[in-house]
């Protein structure tokens, strides 16, 4: 059986009713053969990954909220890192609002020196670091009475278009974690585990003036103990 013939219960784990405008209602299309190709590096665009990429707080002032250094590894199924691995993240401000003008909660406060997004390559040892805050969370679909919550959304790119991932971290000890509803769908808890970042107290001190928290997360590719992705 091909993707395409699936049924859409096999093609997502996401299929909540509340998750709905973001899950596919039909089978994915198939991209032709020759639309993908092989390469030494991940694919992105013409502007190349740049030192500070990786760091969310260049505003033109400190941005609102705890500063957190979120770090760890890309793996594959053996334990060894991947290196130049792109990582590009984005996420909600510290009071839950995207800086997308598509965020539909106009309600919450905009933080213009919060940049919403970074991106960098792994390291030979498959490294990575994003310099950030920690983000709210916030209310589900309206009038659903659920929550999200903080949450910072990943995508890596491999050596072409058919190795992206694309997932997401959760905060250790988030009181939110229980009734995420998107968490929840992980019914294995195990899989739900993969998904925390855990507190690192080794990395957690002082920012310039700042008191910076740490958080590691290592993402894995492939294997029994791959990091759960969105579909």
């Amino acid at each position: 059986m091909t993707q395409a013939d699936a049924p859409l219960e096999l093609i997502s784990p996401l299929m909540h009713p509340a998750f709905q405008p973001r899950i596919p209602d039909r089978a994915l299309y198939q991209l032709p053969p020759e639309w993908f190709h092989i390469s030494s590096g991940p694919v992105y665009g013409r502007v190349n990954v740049r030192p500070g990429d990786n760091d969310l707080l260049s505003g033109d002032a400190p941005p609102f909220g705890i500063r957190v250094k979120l770090h760890g590894r890309v793996l594959d199924s053996d334990g060894r890192g991947v290196p130049n691995t792109l990582i590009e993240i984005w996420q909600a401000n510290s009071a839950g609002r995207y800086l997308d003008q598509y965020c539909n909660r106009p309600w919450l406060p905009r933080d213009d020196n919060f940049t919403g997004a970074g991106r960098c390559l792994t390291d030979a040892q498959g490294r990575y670091s994003f310099s950030t805050i920690r983000p709210s969370g916030y209310a589900g679909p309206e009038g659903t009475g659920m929550w999200r919550a903080a949450h910072v959304h990943f995508s890596l790119f491999g050596p072409d278009l058919a190795n992206r991932v694309v997932t997401a971290c959760y905060f250790e000890n988030d009181p939110l974690n229980a009734t995420d509803f998107v968490l929840r769908q992980q019914n294995d808890w195990r899989n739900r585990d993969r998904l925390i970042a855990r507190f690192d107290p080794d990395e957690t001190g002082l920012d310039g003036k700042y008191l910076r928290q740490a958080y590691k997360w290592d993402i894995v590719l492939r294997g029994p103990a791959a990091t759960p992705r969105e579909h």
